[in-house]
C-alpha cells in the first residue's frame, strides 16, 4: 500500500482501458498507488464482490459504459468512497452517465464527466488528502501549474 493511500480501479471491460490510461499517470504523479482489474457487474458479479471485499483500497474508481451498473455494485459492497466514470460506449455516454448518477438513496456514488478518468483520479487524490496531508501541497502545486498554463495561453491568444 502506498504512503499516500491506495486506489482500486475496476473496469467493466477491457474496452474501458483508454479511460484508465488517463487515471494511472495522475495517481503516479501524486504518489498514490493503485491496482486495476477488469470485472463486470453483469458477467462476473462474484468476482466484483470478491475484489471489493479483498481490496485494501481507500477509494474505489469504477469505469463502465452502457448501463454502467459497476459503480453502484461497487458502492453496494463497501462503505468507502466510490467514484464512477461513465464511458461513451453508445448514446454519447448519456446512458452511462445517467446510470452512474441516478442511484437509489442510501448508496451514493460520486460521478465525474463522461470519459473523464483524469478527474476521477484527481477526486480520489482530494479524498485521500483528507487523511494524507502531504497530498494537499501536491494538489496546490498541481492547481498552480493549471493556472500558469492558462496565463501562458492567454499571452499567446493576444498574438492571434
Amino acid at each position: 500500500m502506498g504512503e499516500s493511500g491506495f486506489v482500486t480501479v475496476l473496469l467493466g471491460s477491457a474496452s474501458d482501458k483508454p479511460v484508465f490510461e488517463k487515471i494511472k499517470p495522475i495517481l503516479s504523479e501524486f504518489g498514490v498507488h493503485c491496482e486495476v482489474h477488469v470485472a463486470s457487474a453483469h458477467r462476473s458479479p462474484q468476482k466484483v464482490r470478491s475484489l471489493i471485499e479483498g481490496s485494501k483500497a481507500d477509494v474505489f474508481i469504477a469505469i463502465a459504459g452502457l448501463s454502467a451498473a459497476l459503480p453502484g455494485v461497487v458502492a453496494a459492497h463497501t462503505i468507502k468512497p466510490v467514484i464512477g466514470v461513465p464511458v461513451d460506449a453508445k448514446l454519447g455516454g448519456l446512458d452511462s452517465l445517467l446510470s452512474t448518477v441516478q442511484l437509489p438513496p442510501g448508496v451514493p456514488v460520486a460521478a465525474v464527466g463522461i470519459d473523464r478518468g483524469e478527474n476521477a483520479a484527481l477526486l480520489a487524490v482530494e479524498i485521500l488528502a483528507l487523511k494524507h496531508p502531504e497530498l494537499c501541497k501536491k494538489l496546490s502545486d498541481y492547481r498552480k501549474k493549471l493556472l500558469e498554463k492558462v496565463e501562458r495561453d492567454d499571452v499567446e491568444a493576444r498574438k492571434w
